[in-house]
């Protein structure tokens, strides 16, 4: 399945990435992504952006070589209440939040402690993504973390990245994660994670995954870029951006 979205990126504003906003779009465009995020860890992440550079996102093109651009953030959970590294106006501004868990800033705490961190900020209604939730590194309850996204509209990511580069040792976890989403159905959103142009669009061990346990395409919202841009219009998010 040749799937036209892809809304979690990164360029070298994030510090650890190696690719311009302009060589991400480039990318995009000749793979065919029509809907293309780019979120760069929040504040607290070591070399990340500085808060201003989130709160001037309003300078930059709503589309780039023919792909609509959505500008957010990769939010660094902070803290067993869901705590987000980023102040509220700054998150009422963006175009897309994921919230994420990474050990660099987090105290990774027990199975309880963090899926507490995840339900928490999935009930604050700050976050429209959990992103990469089969790492190995931090233990949750998968199905009430599931459960509480459904009931509270948010997404659940199945990161790329976590069986290439990232979160090596993530398969089992994911395809759990996968097989409670088909039988809560609960919506899924594959995302790249690209920190390199050439990543970009690139979702092959994750669609293998998904296959490999039947799960159904219409719970996967990349099929149609435009319901994850209605579902974020409903949210009060991407006022300017007219969705046909």
């Amino acid at each position: 399945m040749k799937y036209a979205l892809d809304v979690h990126t990164h360029t070298i504003a994030s510090g650890h990435a190696y690719s311009t906003l302009m060589e991400n779009a480039k990318a995009a465009s000749e793979k065919g992504i029509k809907v293309l995020g780019t979120t760069e860890h929040g504040i607290t992440m070591p070399h990340s952006p500085h808060i201003w550079y989130f709160n001037n996102y309003k300078v930059l093109p709503r589309e780039l070589f023919g792909v609509t651009m959505l500008y957010g953030t990769e939010a660094n959970i902070i803290d067993y209440d869901g705590s987000l590294d980023m102040d509220d106006l700054t998150l009422e501004k963006l175009d897309i939040v994921i919230g994420s868990i990474h050990d660099e800033v987090y105290k990774v705490g027990n199975i309880a402690e963090n899926t507490q961190a995840f339900i928490n900020v999935i009930k604050s209604g700050k976050v429209d993504i959990i992103g990469h939730l089969g790492n190995p590194g931090v233990p949750v309850d998968f199905e009430e973390v599931i459960k509480c996204a459904k009931e509270n509209d948010v997404l659940i990511e199945i990161n790329n990245s976590s069986f290439t580069t990232s979160r090596i040792g993530s398969l089992g976890n994911c395809t759990k994660i996968a097989s409670l989403c088909k039988e809560h159905e609960t919506k899924l959103i594959i995302n790249s994670d690209a920190h390199f142009c050439t990543r970009i669009g690139e979702f092959t061990e994750a669609i293998n995954m998904l296959e490999s346990i039947e799960f159904p395409e219409e719970l996967i919202i990349n099929n149609d870029p435009k319901e994850l841009l209605l579902r974020l219009k409903k949210k009060g998010r991407i006022k300017d951006l007219e969705v046909e």
